[in-house]
């Protein structure tokens, strides 16, 4: 494998291997400690099947799926991304997947099959790098902070469309909202991270209204500093790979009409700390 840096954050391109075919355990190792230290993994020319992906994803533990997406025939963890011009894309804003579970994603693989003409990259934030970046007495007042997150807060538009309180009534209630660390520690690296983010993070546990709003309006704000984030061009069957517990990532939606369609699977987390 050769390792290419995408930026000074965050961001590898990984080439010299061949996700149809070099699937072996020591390969699986080596690609689970360059996601731990480089956050985000990009791969070009990678026509996996949706077995291969599966099984790439499965390396790393077992696998979630999603209430809220349409899923690949016979693989249900497999959701389906696609934006057309009938039905743009409504994720707009910087996000980690999924922080609505109790056990948030370790990391997502995503895959691209169709791709616009231009347009449609993917931005990606450090969370370690937004954290090391704070001040010590912001570190200090954050770390004992709590958040809540809430998968109807994120799918508030979905929810408001016609018959989408009925399409996702049991998404609803089979995800309360839930709380995390606002500060969270890798359970691999060691390393504190920032953990809330604009699409699922509601308010901070404790604090009044204002107070809370002006916090998380600030680390939303701080967490998109340039200097922590990398971005990608998509071609048809590439691979990104990021670690959900460390990392933001937010679409770039400037291809509307064009269809654009990308497939995904994310795989089980633990509980914040």
């Amino acid at each position: 494998m050769e390792i290419k840096l995408v930026s000074g954050a965050l961001g590898a391109e990984v080439s010299g291997i061949d996700l149809t075919k070099d699937t072996d355990a020591a390969t699986y190792k080596v690609i689970r400690e360059l996601l731990v230290q480089h956050e985000v993994l990009f791969f070009r020319d990678q026509d996996v099947s949706p077995a291969q992906q599966h099984a790439l994803a499965s390396s790393f533990g077992p696998l979630q799926s999603h209430p809220a997406y349409d899923t690949v025939e016979n693989f249900p963890e497999i959701t389906i991304l696609e934006s057309t011009a009938e039905k743009p894309s409504k994720i707009e804003c910087w996000h980690g997947d999924m922080t609505f579970r109790a056990h948030p994603p370790l990391g997502t693989v995503l895959r691209s099959k169709i791709i616009p003409e231009k347009g449609g990259d993917t931005l990606w934030s450090s969370m370690t790098a937004a954290y090391d970046a704070l001040s010590p007495a912001m570190q200090s007042f954050l770390s004992g902070l709590n958040a809540v997150h809430d998968f109807s807060y994120g799918f508030r538009e979905s929810l408001a469309e016609s018959g989408g309180r009925a399409r996702l009534e049991k998404a609803v209630l089979d995800n309360p909202p839930v709380v995390h660390p606002v500060i969270r520690t890798h359970p691999e690296s060691g390393k504190r991270v920032i953990f809330v983010n604009a699409l699922f993070t509601t308010h901070i546990v404790g604090l009044p209204k204002d107070e809370s709003k002006a916090i998380l309006g600030f680390l939303f704000e701080h967490i998109q500093t340039a200097e922590f984030t990398c971005r990608f061009s998509w071609d048809v069957n590439c691979i990104a790979m990021w670690d959900n517990r460390s990392t933001q990532h937010k679409p770039i939606n400037d291809y509307y009409p064009a269809h654009r369609c990308l497939e995904r699977i994310v795989i089980d987390g633990d509980k914040p700390y």
